[in-house]
């Protein structure tokens, strides 16, 4: 073969590679007559939806952008296994087929959650944090998968982006690629952010984030922050609903535009700001609150009590006008069951009912109203009435032996009656499950029946691995009733935990710290009709104690795969501990 054909060939091969995260052009062109023109992509995964990112990917091949950059989260990971591993990246690197231009991948949590992923991540996409040159563009890619804040960035990266950006900074325009967007609750609220900082001083243009699964965006010290939301991973919600997206940049002397593209059609790229987006979580978590909460006796029954509504409009310029209404369920009765309302902007109303409940304690009872957003746009908000069922973890004078056998007396008296998400009996097997405390610890079991033993699901055998979608029982603990510190704690019937700790934050948001690991003795038995988990659980790790009478919160499910079907105890089930009836420590 002629050599300056093969010089050809192997050029154009690397120049469509879309793992090669390598320079295109630099230098200075003219943007103006013809500007720089490329597609972000947002999260595949996180509960991803088939066929969305595939479809994506091929509206973006149609446009004929000069390549392609994605914000993370190309595979679910969060696992080790190599087969898996193999497999999702191969699936992955299908979905690519449709381009024609390079591809260039920022690492995602999902990506990139331990080193032997890492490893994983280097043999099938590259490194995780790199930069490259496009027609006068400087564009950098970061690799914050693995931490939370921009000040816990190991220094060997910090180092290197400081003299990358040293060595570039007289570029056309700097651009910034990472996963997590830290910069929504320190640059958009007035916080210090290391990242920002640096970028300030070292003349970087626009940022682009993921993993929220939502869109927002806001201009801080001259530079544009962009975060894209879901282009196939689960939805969150935002200010203009559920929107699965990708962004068009176009880029030439005079300024950076994005535009959000969804179905056909182009958004405005402010079409939700950070400001937009705090406001509707303040009114969407924080605007309606049941105050207390509503004893329910054995009988499943509420006797007749008065309860107080708070109604807060953080609006600070529209008043809210409108009407509170109660969805009352056959059994309930709320009176009154409609009541106009009239707050001025930023001022609150505690209102009084009185209900009552006589049969069919689920579903609840639930309040709503429309708040007053942006314009004539409002936000519609409801609460379900709080109630609290109790269960009483028996006093245990003899710690029970961990075995799995519940053979002991203290297993007695368990919670039985579990429910479905709307409220009517559960469709799961027999179900029992019982708790026992002493000074050091709570102790919990379980009895799951299953009338066909042969389906059982018990396929996890990895601590933290995906225990909830194998038969499981789950609970929910609030040792201190007065914080929103929930721990979550899932048993398959191998006796294999997922765990998690739950932190919620003051504008209603939450933290899931999946490296919360607890120090738990579980046994499991599997047994001709039935399974059993039996556990103890030291009180230390939770920063609680054992005292006598003490109420902790809680709530607790059993799934069972071979009917689809799950059961719990409290229902809506919710990770917030507003849902959570009480656990109360024997005297």
């Amino acid at each position: 073969m002629d050599k300056r054909l093969l010089f050809l060939v192997l050029a154009l091969t690397w120049f469509f590679d879309p793992q090669a995260p390598a320079a295109t052009e630099s230098g200075g062109d003219q943007l103006d007559s013809n500007p720089v023109r490329f597609a972000v992509i947002g999260d595949r995964t996180g509960g991803h939806a088939p066929g969305l990112y595939s479809q994506a990917l091929t509206e973006i091949a149609r446009l004929k952008p000069e390549f392609v950059i994605t914000v993370g989260d190309m595979i679910e990971g969060y696992t080790e296994d190599t087969t898996v591993l193999t497999a999702e990246w191969n699936e992955y690197l299908g979905f690519l087929e449709p381009l024609t231009v390079p591809i260039y991948h920022t690492p995602g949590n999902h990506d990139i959650t331990t080193d032997a992923m890492l490893d994983h991540y280097l043999r099938r996409i590259g490194q995780p944090y790199y930069s490259f040159d496009h027609r006068g563009l400087h564009i950098i890619v970061l690799d914050n998968s693995r931490w939370e804040l921009s000040a816990e960035l190991p220094k060997e990266q910090l180092d290197w982006l400081i003299e990358d950006l040293n060595r570039h900074r007289d570029a056309a325009y700097i651009l910034v690629f990472y996963h997590r967007p830290f910069w929504y609750n320190t640059t958009a609220t007035g916080r210090p952010d290391t990242l920002h900082s640096l970028f300030v001083t070292y003349g970087v243009d626009a940022v682009f984030t993921g993993h929220f699964h939502r869109y927002f965006s806001g201009r801080y010290d001259g530079i544009t922050y962009t975060c894209c939301g879901s282009s196939g991973a689960h939805l969150e919600p935002g200010p203009a609903g559920e929107i699965y997206h990708f962004l068009w940049v176009t880029i030439d002397n005079r300024e950076i535009a994005v535009a959000p593209i969804k179905m056909s059609s182009v958004l405005d790229w402010s079409f939700t700001t950070a400001d937009d987006l705090r406001l509707f979580n303040t009114i969407r978590r924080r605007s309606i609150t049941v105050e207390g909460c509503l004893a329910v006796s054995a009988g499943l029954t509420v006797a007749g009590d008065s309860i107080t509504v708070r109604v807060r409009n953080p609006h600070e310029e529209l008043a809210l006008e409108d009407t509170l209404r109660w969805s009352v369920p056959e059994g309930w009765t709320v009176d009154p069951q409609i009541r106009p309302v009239s707050i001025p902007p930023g001022e609150e109303s505690l209102i009084s009912f009185e209900v009552r409940c006589d049969r069919n304690l689920f579903p609840l009872p639930s309040i709503a109203v429309g708040f007053p957003f942006k314009g004539d746009e409002s936000v519609a908000v409801s609460r379900v009435l709080r109630v609290a069922r109790s269960v009483i973890a028996r006093r245990a004078a003899i710690p029970p032996e961990i075995d799995g056998k519940l053979s002991e007396a203290i297993w007695t008296n368990p919670a039985w009656r579990f429910f479905d998400n709307g409220g009517g009996p559960a469709e799961i097997d027999s179900t029992r499950v019982y708790f026992a405390c002493d000074d050091d610890n709570v102790y919990l079991a379980a009895r799951c029946g299953e009338s066909r033993m042969d389906s059982l699901s018990a396929s996890v055998v990895e601590r933290d691995g995906a225990v909830y979608g194998d038969d499981c029982v789950g609970f929910f603990f609030q040792p201190d009733t007065a914080t929103d510190t929930v721990y979550q704690l899932y048993i398959n019937p191998q006796g294999v935990v997922f765990d998690q700790k739950i932190s919620w934050q003051s504008d209603g948001g939450y933290n899931a710290d999946r490296s919360w690991n607890g120090e738990y003795e579980i046994r499991a038995a599997i047994r001709d009709d039935n399974w059993v988990i039996e556990g103890r659980l030291p009180l230390a790790q939770f920063g609680a104690e054992g005292d006598r009478g003490q109420d902790w919160g809680v709530n607790f499910r059993r799934k069972q795969k071979r009917l689809n079907s799950a059961g719990d105890w409290q229902t809506p089930i919710d990770y917030h501990p507003d849902t959570f009836g009480i656990l109360r420590l024997a005297e």
